[in-house]
């Protein structure tokens, strides 16, 4: 009997998991119907007529077309350098491991060969809606972001016969929700508020394939503001390298992360730092760098915003390229991107935060009236600093490197090829989106700050508990000790749900995540 109700809450778990995502957590924020996303890439949104919209033949751009572009040779020139830096880099610190394209190598790169072919392609796989993001840029409203998957272009496109063809890489063309003199068809200007409308609107929409396509793209869609003068940024994401488990090692793939501003001017995309990608290696070098970053995010006012969640980091901290290794897990490493910044007041390591610098940093902060959401602990700084960055949120939650994989429209069942074309950590956070794109529509104040990227945060909706999200099978928790003043403050409120418990993975930090109670 007790191993039938074990099997039992197993299912009901991982049912009431599945049945969070077909209930389209990402309904009003997120564009993920393949048959919609494929007529979109047949026309205008097609990564051709995004990058190079003046060009009169609907054909998709072959990557070896895309790279030939003046505008993207800039983006090809930074990932070969990115290449080259990360061989040599090998090669100096794992010298006994071999390094190169293939399967007979210890470390397997990805074939560059593969993206700058005139057989592959960037596929539309899914667009997202980031108004979330406005308060960097409320005259912008926000982001929309097209994001597009790294596709071989030898096999069938469709029908029964097709197979996914994907490879390890996005693309993804993050545009302004508005440009600075948005208007509508009748000539009146575009609020934030009305883009907000109109993507709640399509949340309630039923439309798929040729219908959805043209609803988006009318000049009343949510997608309808879409011009060039829109383009902010390319983001790319690369499965660069990874290594099988070995006898010398476990299973490991680095994958490169790296951002292009565009640059209107000269009509090229430039290389820029990573949004809150602290240079580690950098900082630590540079004594004056160290003492800077310290007093600038230790400021009450820079706190508040990194314990928000909505904190800029200046660019002079900042680094313009990322590996984000996977799996990472939960005990502290080098392959974290904060890993080392913050160190107890005995450690002789160098370091730039002590335990000290944060207890005074948290009084600071309520003297001056902050109220604070995630960070009441040197335990929860440190989680932040690693989280709020791009490698350190790719580490957490994610499908290997990845938060939005996308869906892949080019199989033969493109309804059911993609189970899920998303991240937990992606999941998890559409109800704080959408509760702010509902109070941009309304006019209200939005609530910008977001909880920690492995523990969503609650926004009064009971639509995540009980699943893998909020205290459900599989939800990160941490595991309360006896006396509450032993339990760190910044993670007391990371529960399981009743009959399950938290099993612990990082016995320094008590993490770990939700599974069916010893009995």
């Amino acid at each position: 009997m007790r191993f039938l109700v074990t099997i039992l809450v197993l299912l009901c778990s991982v049912l009431t998991a599945r049945a969070g995502q077909s209930a389209a957590l990402e309904r009003g924020t997120a564009i993920t119907d393949p048959l919609g996303l494929r007529e979109l890439d047949r026309g205008r949104l097609g990564l051709g007529g995004v990058v190079l919209p003046m060009r009169s033949s609907s054909a998709p751009l072959t990557n070896s077309q895309v790279f030939a572009l003046p505008s993207m040779a800039p983006v090809r020139n930074a990932l070969d350098d990115e290449f080259d830096r990360y061989i040599a880099r090998h090669k100096a610190s794992l010298p006994n491991e071999t390094i190169g394209v293939g399967t007979s190598f210890d470390f397997q790169l990805f074939d560059r060969k593969l993206l700058y072919s005139r057989d592959s392609r960037f596929v539309l796989a899914g667009i997202v809606n980031r108004m979330d993001r406005a308060y960097l840029s409320e005259a912008n409203c926000g982001e929309i972001r097209l994001i597009y998957r790294l596709t071989r272009t030898s096999a069938p496109e469709t029908g029964e016969n097709a197979a996914s063809p994907r490879l390890p890489m996005t693309l993804n063309v993050v545009l302004k929700a508005r440009t600075d003199n948005a208007i509508d068809g009748s000539g009146v200007k575009i609020t934030c508020a009305e883009i907000a409308r109109r993507w709640l609107a399509l949340g309630e929409s039923t439309l798929t394939g040729v219908e959805l396509a043209q609803k988006l793209t009318s000049k009343d869609g949510p997608l309808g503001l879409i011009r060039p003068e829109n383009i902010d940024r390319i983001e790319t994401n690369l499965q660069i390298a990874h290594a099988p488990k070995s006898a010398v090692r476990d299973f490991r793939t680095d994958y490169l992360l790296k951002v292009f501003d565009y640059n209107a001017q000269s009509g090229t995309f430039e290389e820029a730092p990573l949004e809150n990608q602290i240079d580690r290696e950098r900082i630590f070098a540079d004594e004056a760098l160290k003492r800077d970053f310290k007093a600038w995010l230790l400021d009450s006012a820079h706190f508040g915003e990194l314990d928000r969640g909505t904190i800029l980091v200046p660019n002079k901290f900042l680094a313009r390229s990322a590996i984000a290794a996977t799996p990472v897990g939960f005990t502290a490493s080098d392959l974290q991107p904060a890993f080392g910044l913050l160190q107890a007041d005995d450690a002789k390591a160098d370091t730039v935060f002590r335990e000290s610098d944060v207890v005074e940093a948290l009084k600071r902060a309520a003297d001056a009236g902050v109220t604070l959401q995630n960070i009441r602990s040197p335990a929860g700084f440190e989680r932040r600093l690693n989280d709020m960055s791009c490698s350190g949120c790719h580490q957490t939650r994610g499908i290997g490197g990845f938060h939005f994989p996308g869906v892949d429209w080019m199989a033969a069942k493109p309804d059911n090829s993609t189970v899920v074309p998303a991240s937990p950590h992606f999941f998890g956070d559409q109800i704080r989106r959408r509760d702010i794109l509902t109070s941009t529509r309304d006019g209200t104040d939005p609530d910008y700050s977001r909880g920690f990227s492995g523990r969503p945060q609650l926004r009064g909706s009971t639509e995540l508990a009980g699943t893998e999200y909020e205290d459900g099978w599989g939800a990160l928790c941490y595991r309360q000790k006896p006396d509450v003043k032993d339990n760190d403050a910044s993670f007391r409120s990371w529960s399981c749900a009743e009959g399950l418990a938290c099993q612990v993975v990082d016995k320094a930090s008590r993490t770990g995540m939700c599974f069916v109670r010893d009995r």
